[in-house]
């Protein structure tokens, strides 16, 4: 299969403005998309988190606790990547690899669902997950990440670190800690030549991208000015289109599947 980048809603979290925008909109009422992504390619296929867990749609209290009193879902079992990768007719055995930006819980939708696949994260954020900070600890849901079973490839990123995926320059990972200890973004380089930065959490919204605003949530506020001033740069080396990782207002001018950029 030729190489193309699939856009994915993977349900909506309902919260306040305050919770993306550090001080902004003090308790406006904020929904808020949740991404996920998927390349296709010849060597296998990649999913590029994996949106809000199915486990959710079905009892979201039991599953989450406290946390939906932040942040309510919206989704429904059929939101979930494997229901949203058949339907689209792509053969789960077919995914490769699955790469984590981060490890919080509306981005693990993907681990240990998938039989062929290799999870890839920053060894840095696979440990905080295992013992995050109290601040933090209600971002992670260990039944998510421990899965029995599942590959895992551990990056050990720095301030300069881009790793290369396949080998060919298709999908490139670029270190960009700040919302969490070992968050990473991800460099698409597709047959047209258009490349896709695909921010995650270190852009939130186009007021962090714009410095308007810090993140309602981080692990660091010098981590994350410094990564989105890297991706700033990046996107201007490589005339990328920036995909932030919660924009209401940019996220439906994009192309979703089974629409693709290719």
């Amino acid at each position: 299969m030729e190489k193309r980048l699939y856009l994915f809603q993977g349900g909506t979290l309902h919260c306040k403005e305050h919770h993306v925008k550090m001080h902004q909109g003090i308790d406006n009422n904020y929904a808020i998309p949740v991404p996920f992504y998927l390349l296709t390619h010849p060597s296998g296929h990649t999913l590029i988190d994996g949106g809000i867990p199915p486990e959710v749609a079905v009892d979201a209290a039991s599953y989450w606790g406290d946390v939906i009193n932040t942040y309510r879902p919206e989704v429904s079992e059929d939101d979930s990547c494997l229901a949203q990768l058949i339907k689209l007719g792509i053969d789960l055995q077919d995914i490769k690899f699955i790469v984590q930006t981060h490890l919080h819980l509306d981005h693990t939708g993907a681990i240990g669902r998938f039989p062929n696949a290799t999870h890839i994260v920053q060894r840095k954020e696979y440990e905080y997950s295992q013992a995050p900070d109290w601040y933090s600890a209600g971002s992670y849901i260990k039944s998510d990440i421990d899965k029995a079973g599942q590959t895992w490839f551990f990056l050990d990123g720095n301030s300069n670190d881009y790793y290369d995926i396949y080998g060919d320059g298709s999908l490139l990972t670029v270190y960009t800690p700040g919302h969490s200890p070992g968050h990473q973004s991800i460099l698409v380089s597709l047959p047209s030549g258009q490349k896709v930065i695909i921010a995650a959490d270190a852009v939130y919204t186009l007021d962090h991208w714009n410095e308007k605003s810090l993140p309602g949530f981080l692990d660091s506020a010098t981590d994350s000015v410094r990564s989105v001033k890297k991706l700033r740069i990046l996107c201007e080396e490589t005339n990328a289109l920036l995909i932030t990782g919660h924009d209401p207002d940019t996220w439906p001018t994009l192309r979703h599947s089974p629409e693709y950029y290719s």
